[in-house]
């Protein structure tokens, strides 16, 4: 506990997350060292290039991919790289990521004292299918490797298409598909690479990496599924949005019905979307897949019998195997029920610092502006809060935040830097502690802002669908 100036408690240890943590730097560096050589292109490496190989392969030199990655940055800095060579460079790029990720979650669990779950039993490879179009996305992901980002044009990235159709069908080889098309798109928005003004780098090496590795066998196992049966207590939504889909993830602490440990779990739904729909009209589109959204809502529990549970903590929710529970406050979850729910562990491919997602809660701090952004401090140290990912499709703002005497959140960690970002925060309205959720408006509102967005975007979805009516008349 860190107790704050005004006396109060604070369920974490703040002054914990502004420790520096002993090797993140290098690794980052090393990481950000390599990530420079795919700019310029693996083909011909340049002095500056071939040093960003060298240092990643230094950085791994004490761990088992040593030989490998120490070859594979001798070739490629000598402009002989192949796709074995490139794949041990995206291994121990994503192991640098990996052991950063680790360091970070062992730092959070110090600072929050909650226990991490045991890793379940790994899934048995089963039968590569697909493999020689697995074997093109990988020839494909070199080639651009070669070419660099300032290098694309629309004939290399165009290269992706005939390679993704033939993929998604498969439901095997659906998830790197998935992944390369999203990446090709983004690529293409970009075409040429040498007219860029700013190339996102370490975003554009996260997609190259983590497709490339994708595509080997056995990387992408089936995931191990458990049936979960007990109650969900919901902590808060998470929204996420894009020009042409959003995802809401519910975050929620499960108590198993046979008395066993509480455990931290997600619950996720999404939908494509026009770029029309914004704002409250978002939950239109995501209600009738996930009955979750209203019990988040209206502040209810939600009984499940046998809901699919994946090994790292995801629900692959079911409306038939769940139904309405009790009344059951946020607040009172995460005072009485967070402190002792275990995380599960993450599986390998996904460990980066950019999937830190802690569900955490903070009482009794005072509340400063420092650079434009609000920071919550406490005696013990200060946590900046990333009020831009407050969702337009709920009534939380940073103002409330800013007046707010305690918040549920999710503690990630972002430029260098923990960070907090607000699910719901407690005011004092007339000595009254009043609750304001950022998923507030997810089973439906009375708000009037909220209601008039949701009008409009019914009126914008109802005019869609009779223009793709009349499309597919003709």
């Amino acid at each position: 506990m860190v107790p704050d100036d005004q006396g109060g408690d604070c369920l974490m240890r703040a002054d914990l997350l502004l420790d520096a943590v002993d090797g993140l730097d290098e690794a980052l560096a090393a990481v950000d060292g390599f990530d420079a050589a795919l700019v310029g292109g693996l083909l011909r490496p340049q002095p500056g290039q071939a040093e960003g190989l060298a240092g990643l392969a230094d950085a791994v030199a004490g761990s088992p991919l040593a030989s490998r990655v120490a070859e594979a940055a001798d070739k490629t800095a000598a402009g002989a790289g192949d796709e074995g060579h490139f794949v041990a460079l995206a291994a121990a790029r994503t192991a640098l990521l990996g052991s950063v990720h680790d360091a970070l979650v062992t730092r959070v669990e110090e600072a929050v004292g909650r226990p991490r779950g045991e890793a379940a039993a790994a899934p048995a490879a089963g039968t590569e299918q697909a493999a020689n179009l697995r074997l093109a996305a990988r020839g494909w992901l070199c080639d651009l490797a070669r070419a660099g980002w300032r290098g694309i044009d629309h004939e290399l990235v165009g290269g992706a298409a005939p390679v993704v159709s033939a993929m998604l069908p498969d439901p095997a080889s659906r998830r790197p598909a998935t992944l390369l098309d999203g990446f090709a798109a983004e690529l293409a928005a970009s075409c040429p690479g040498a007219t860029l003004e700013r190339v996102p780098v370490r975003r554009w090496a996260d997609l190259w990496s983590r497709a490339l590795l994708l595509t080997l066998p056995g990387v992408d196992p089936e995931p191990v599924v458990a049936e979960a049966t007990g109650r969900l207590l919901p902590l808060g939504v998470d929204v996420q949005e894009h020009a042409t889909a959003v995802q809401a993830q519910v975050h929620a602490v499960f108590e198993p019905a046979d008395g066993g440990t509480p455990r931290l779990v997600r619950a996720s739904v999404s939908a494509p979307k026009p770029d029309t729909v914004v704002g409250a009209g978002l939950w239109q589109l995501l209600r009738p897949h996930m009955s979750l959204l209203a019990a988040v809502s209206e502040g209810r529990s939600m009984d499940l019998d046998a809901m699919p549970l994946t090994a790292e903590g995801d629900l692959v929710w079911d409306d038939a195997r769940a139904r309405a529970g009790e009344p059951a406050d946020a607040f009172a979850t995460a005072r009485v029920a967070l402190p002792t729910a275990a995380a599960f562990p993450v599986a390998p491919l996904e460990r980066h610092p950019a999937r830190l997602a802690v569900p955490v809660l903070l009482e009794g701090y005072g509340v400063e502006e420092e650079d434009g952004r609000v920071v919550l401090r406490t005696a013990g140290g200060h946590l900046g809060v990333d009020t831009d990912r407050l969702p337009v499709a709920g009534p939380l703002t940073p103002e409330f935040v800013a007046s707010s005497v305690a918040c549920l959140g999710l503690l990630r960690w972002d430029a260098g830097e923990f960070l907090l970002q607000p699910l719901a925060v407690e005011r004092l309205v007339r000595k009254k502690a009043v609750a304001v959720h950022a998923g507030a408006w997810a089973g439906g509102t009375t708000d009037k802002a909220g209601a008039r967005a949701e009008k409009a975007a019914t009126d914008a979805v109802t005019v869609l669908r009779e223009r793709a009516g009349k499309l597919l008349r003709k």
